[in-house]
């Protein structure tokens, strides 16, 4: 079975290693090379970037949506919702979340990956109805923790929940990269064992499991998976794009992509990145603490970078 591949270079990554701040003028350049690769999606919106083009960037957020899907119409765009609570912090009414989704769709979002931060299926259900409702993808979440009171069993439970709720796909968010790969393989089996769905994997690189996790939960039945073009992955984000690519060519799982067409997209952003030296996050490698405190990678940088505004930076 081919394995999709979301590259989340324009949302997830930029927001996990250099805290949300990728301009817009640094992602039409190479739009069309992305377009150009055979994506199953590609991550450009929501989570922190509604914000931070608002608050940091001066950016226009639906602007940025319009010119993204006009540069890139081949691709399926995807974006991560926070359910209820859109892209905001405190729950909306419901009529706000359907008016926000049609108005999401319009502008040129096709994928929509919903979560909850309590994993409270009832904060999704209405986001997941109304994407549904206007004919976009609806990809219910699973998001990953670990604590004596998360089991297997927790996690079907959920994916049954989010499966009656109506959803097209499920996604499995480790958005801090303590997932084992033991743990992905068993996961991954048991979902797909009972329910006919199709299953994505998020991972972060935070603490080095990532790459083994994304192979085990591949080797178990999942669909699709995220990664990052490597000069824009680890550390608090992502497994390499290419990496997985190499990993899986000749084989069952081939992805298909061009490793050539990857190359000159990593080269471009390896230069892009230079821009933003100054938000990049301290990590060097792993870390291993992760483990414990569980902070997902998407909040890292921009926690340094709020501690470092206020001298604070030792506080970590």
């Amino acid at each position: 079975m081919t394995i999709a591949i979301t590259d989340v270079v324009l949302r997830d990554a930029h927001q996990s290693l250099f805290a949300t701040r990728l301009r817009l003028d640094d992602m039409l350049p190479i739009a069309a090379q992305l377009d150009d690769v055979g994506y199953g999606s590609l991550e450009c919106w929501g989570g922190a970037t509604f914000d931070a083009c608002i608050r940091f960037l001066g950016e226009d957020p639906w602007v940025r949506l319009r010119e993204l899907k006009k540069a890139m119409p081949k691709t399926p765009l995807q974006m991560l919702l926070r359910g209820q609570n859109l892209l905001g912090y405190r729950h909306y009414a419901d009529d706000v979340v359907e008016r926000f989704v049609e108005r999401a769709v319009k502008n040129g979002m096709d994928v929509f990956r919903v979560f909850d931060a309590m994993n409270d299926p009832r904060n999704m259900k209405a986001a997941l109805q109304a994407v549904r409702s206007h004919g976009a993808h609806a990809q219910g979440t699973l998001s990953y923790t670990t604590s004596p009171a998360h089991t297997l069993q927790t996690w079907l439970d959920l994916t049954e929940q989010l499966l009656e709720t109506g959803v097209d796909s499920i996604a499995i968010k480790d958005m801090s990269g303590i997932l084992t790969p033991v743990t992905a393989y068993d996961l991954v089996s048991e979902i797909k064992k009972r329910y006919d769905v199709r299953l994505h994997l998020h991972a972060h690189a935070t603490t080095g499991m990532a790459e083994m996790a994304l192979l085990k939960a591949i080797e178990a039945g999942v669909d699709g998976v995220d990664t990052a073009i490597s000069s824009m992955s680890a550390t608090y984000g992502h497994p390499a794009t290419e990496a997985l690519v190499a990993t899986l060519a000749g084989t069952e799982h081939d992805t298909g992509l061009d490793i050539l067409k990857l190359e000159n997209i990593a080269a471009y952003f390896r230069e892009v990145r230079k821009k933003y030296h100054a938000f990049e996050g301290q990590l060097k490698g792993y870390d291993s603490r992760i483990l414990v405190a569980q902070v997902p990678g998407g909040m890292l940088t921009n926690l340094e970078s709020q501690l470092k505004q206020q001298n604070a930076a030792d506080k970590l």
